[in-house]
């Protein structure tokens, strides 16, 4: 047992040897200002030999030195006007800021007395804060070239510094006035990937940049969607047309919606609710004029469809609509089996319904399915000869 031990103690005192030549010779090639990008390969391959030394506040100051190094070399060609790869500056300063965050978690914890006494905090935040602005730009740059996940990223990195401890005394939270347009464009990028997850991780904060808060709230729905959450995704619909009636995504969805789900009563009073405010928008008469032909409304959805055709008279739905009405109401009256008593109404109400679906027919001349039976009905119970041939041929086509 006791040479097991000797052993393990051997073990330990090679292992701190190696660590101590390693830092050693890292903060060498930091001290020469060459070669930084080798001082960081031997703080990566420490961390990644022994998980122990993930623990290590001096392998990440030097990690830290390292990155800077490289960052402020790139800068000098920037200032110099010398060729640089634009995209290695972005890459360098965002793992800056991973390092510093994560050497600081390491600083901040207690002494053996219990006082927390950070000895890197303040000169690594006030370099990093001078810098931080270039975070955004590296979002933007990346956003720009279609990189989402990359752009994602930067700002992620800019918005979270907000809650680091690192950063505690800039208060960005409520000092940095672009916050919420770093999290607009975080949450577009989330988008743009499909990954609902990081499309919903800062749209919170996204939508207090009020004159971008409508794709926001677009995207919210967009990523319920994707998460197959129903009751938010329709949460997040009734959201949006709370806050944007006239915006045409949240009004056709949620109204597609209750149709779907037998909620046709919703429609209607969703369309009552956005015509208060908007009268003759077409939009909002379509959706009332088809809700009230699903509730058999008949006399309503007349009037409705006539002020649309009116207000959209190349519309081809509200002239549908009104012809079914008519023939609705002669289908009700054909199943009473009283065809003497009804007669004249009978006539009246396919007379009324003719002009309507052949203004459809005009409009809609491709949608075959929908008028050449109804114009078949009228035409054979008008007695017109030669309309209903031509439909009939047409229908045997």
């Amino acid at each position: 047992m006791r040479k097991i031990a000797v052993a393990f103690v051997a073990l330990l005192a090679v292992g701190g040897s190696a660590q101590k030549k390693e830092l050693s010779q890292a903060r060498s090639y930091i001290k020469s200002g060459k070669d930084y990008d080798k001082a960081e390969k031997l703080m990566t391959g420490l961390i990644a030999k022994d998980s122990a030394n993930r623990q290590n506040p001096k392998i990440y100051a030097v990690w830290y030195e390292s990155v800077l190094g490289q960052y402020a070399q790139i800068n000098e060609k920037v200032y110099l006007k010398q060729k640089y790869d634009t995209a290695t500056v972005y890459t360098l300063l965002n793992r800056l800021y991973r390092v510093a965050e994560s050497l600081d978690s390491l600083d901040a914890r207690p002494n053996e007395k219990g006082r927390v006494k950070p000895e890197y905090r303040k000169e690594h935040a006030e370099q990093l804060d001078r810098l931080r602005r270039n975070l955004y730009f590296g979002g933007t740059y990346n956003l720009r070239r279609s990189r989402y996940q990359e752009a994602f990223d930067y700002f992620e990195t800019y918005i979270d510094a907000a809650r680091q401890p690192l950063f505690a005394a800039y208060d960005y939270a409520r000092n940095d006035t672009s916050m919420s347009s770093a999290a607009y464009w975080a949450t577009l990028a989330g988008y743009r990937m499909k990954d609902a997850e990081r499309t919903l991780r800062y749209s919170q904060l996204a939508l207090t940049d009020t004159s971008k808060a409508v794709f926001v709230r677009q995207y919210i729905c967009e990523a319920y969607q994707l998460k197959q959450d129903d009751a938010a995704y329709v949460k997040a619909l009734e959201d949006g047309f709370a806050h944007h009636p006239e915006y045409p995504y949240f009004f056709p969805r949620l109204g597609d919606y209750y149709n779907q789900h037998g909620q046709v009563s919703k429609t209607l009073q969703l369309s009552d609710e956005a015509l208060a405010q908007y009268p003759d928008r077409p939009l909002f008469l379509l959706a009332k004029s088809v809700a009230l032909l699903q509730l058999d409304r008949y006399d309503e959805c007349i009037d409705v469809s006539n002020k649309l055709s009116a207000v959209s008279p190349q519309q081809p739905e509200p002239y549908f609509n009104i012809a079914t009405c008519y023939l609705n109401q002669a289908l009700e009256l054909e199943k009473r089996n009283e065809p003497r008593l009804y007669r004249e109404r009978l006539t009246k109400l396919y007379t009324q319904a003719r002009p309507q679906m052949e203004k459809y027919r005009q409009l809609a001349p491709n949608d075959q399915q929908r008028w050449a039976p109804a114009l078949y009905r009228i035409y054979l119970n008008l007695n017109m000869g030669r309309e209903f041939e031509e439909i009939d041929r047409m229908m045997r086509k």
